[in-house]
């Protein structure tokens, strides 16, 4: 039974398309709008009067090589951008490198060794981790979780966290603090970290749930795509659009269906690659998170969210592409060896050299994510406008582990308050905390203090 509302000229925000136990919601339509009101009207101004602004925070672990990424200059970005962002360079447009922030809270400040958990457990807290290995974990409320408690009771899912790497959440990982510190960004409190998705099938059912589309047993085993299944509400609702309307459901449902294939061929491989229960611990351990081509597992939960940001499930989401500290080898470019051993470079030009080709692959990555939100139409403009999206890491360098002259960039203009295609540089030692203040303020939290904030960026716009 179809179960589209319309009121009267306008369709409702919160619409879904129905049957058979599928509920598949729509990204916002032209038909949604109160009438006469164009998209993006007045939206600087007020963030409520048109598309939602939407926060992503993108994860590298192990530092990155800073001479390939500061830009020689600051103002205006060069019409070549440094090395390792060649991959975004037809975004440069929409880009904003923020130099000189600093987390000091990723520094041992007397806590001795363990700069990899501190980067990540600071990250996006801005508060020192208590030093444990045990149960007694204790950071801080993370900006994506102050976002959410303030905007996420607008979506149905407050914020998302995504990542490759599962990671232990007890235990030590790094020179006596807590594994929960290495491989978590996101803190709901301070004693409690979000734990990653990093499966592209549960994340792609738990945001699209298909019922119909499902067995009963365990292993529930797609018998049917969902799109089967809401057809007659699609097409009922079709009938109703106008031009551009339809357009823009078809490209979205074209994009479900695509996505939904690509799940359940990583599914399958995966599967198909299933390490015994015999298997030792190690081996285990080496087959976590190491998909035979981790490019398509991040591009496709990267994929994954774009969707769930254009049909308005969550505005709020952290990836992390590695947990901090990482060792994960990097075949898929030539390097067989470990990340983080290989991060530790001893200013060696043949190892430095093997970073620069990770950081460059997962450059490409994220820049493959940035073209899926450009090419999402919202009005006259595109998802990556309406959208704030922070790429970096909790160390600089990572032979000295050092937590200032951060590498942090920002992508898209956020509905038009972030002033982009420059490089700003901040006074030594600059909160990064300063600068999630900033992008709270754009999506309306207001929040006077955040970790070790001293105030807002006022260079963003």
């Amino acid at each position: 039974m179809s179960s589209i509302i319309t009121g009267d000229a306008q369709l409702q925000r919160r619409t879904f398309l129905r049957g058979a136990g599928t509920a598949l919601a729509l990204p916002l339509l032209e038909a949604m709008l109160p009438t006469g009101e164009l998209m993006g009207r007045a939206f600087a101004a007020a963030p409520r009067s048109g598309p939602p602004r939407r926060m992503a925070f993108f994860y590298v672990p192990n530092g990155i090589h800073m001479p390939d990424w500061t830009p020689s200059a600051v103002g205006r970005l060069p019409a070549r951008l440094p090395p390792v962002m060649a991959p975004i360079q037809k975004f440069r447009s929409e880009l904003l490198i923020l130099s000189g922030l600093t987390q000091d809270k990723a520094r041992a400040n007397g806590d001795g060794p363990g700069d990899h958990a501190r980067a990540a457990a600071a990250f996006l807290t801005g508060s020192q981790p208590f030093k444990t290995g045990g149960k007694d974990i204790r950071a801080g409320v993370s900006a994506d979780q102050l976002a959410a408690e303030h905007v996420g009771k607008e979506t149905p899912f407050p914020s998302l966290e995504i990542g490759t790497e599962n990671g232990r959440q007890t235990g030590s990982c790094d020179s006596g603090y807590s594994c929960a510190y290495s491989n978590n960004i996101s803190w709901k409190t301070e004693s409690m970290p979000m734990a990653k998705e990093t499966d592209p099938r549960q994340l792609f059912d738990r945001l699209f749930p298909n019922v119909a589309g499902k067995q009963s047993d365990t292993e529930l085993k797609y018998r049917a795509s969902l799109l089967d299944f809401v057809l007659d509400d699609a097409r009922n609702l079709e009938r109703k659009l106008g031009r551009t309307d339809k357009r823009k459901l078809d490209e979205y449902l074209t994009a479900v269906r695509e996505i939904e294939e690509r799940v359940a061929r990583d599914a399958k491989e995966r599967k198909s690659r299933q390490i015994p229960r015999e298997a030792t611990a190690m081996a285990r351990r080496l087959a976590d998170g190491s998909p035979r081509d981790l490019g398509e597992r991040i591009r496709l939960l990267g994929d994954i969210l774009v969707l769930a940001f254009q049909a308005d499930l969550t505005r709020i989401a952290t990836f992390m592409f590695a947990n901090e500290g990482s060792n994960r080898s990097y075949r898929e470019v030539d390097v067989p060896e470990g990340h983080h051993d290989l991060s530790h470079h001893g200013n060696k030009a043949d190892k430095q050299q093997k970073v620069q080709k990770i950081n460059l692959y997962h450059m490409q990555q994220f820049a493959a994510i940035l073209h899926r939100l450009a090419s999402v139409k919202e009005g006259s403009r595109s998802l990556l406008d309406y959208s704030m999206i922070v790429y970096g890491s909790g160390i600089s360098d990572g032979n000295r582990h050092n937590h200032d002259e951060l590498p942090i960039l920002i992508a898209g203009k956020g509905g038009g308050t972030v002033k982009t295609g420059r490089h700003v540089r901040h006074p030594r030692n600059t909160p990064l905390n300063n600068l999630y203040l900033s992008m709270l303020e754009r999506i309306g939290v207001r929040a006077e203090a955040l970790g070790d904030s001293t105030g807002r960026l006022p260079e963003l716009s």
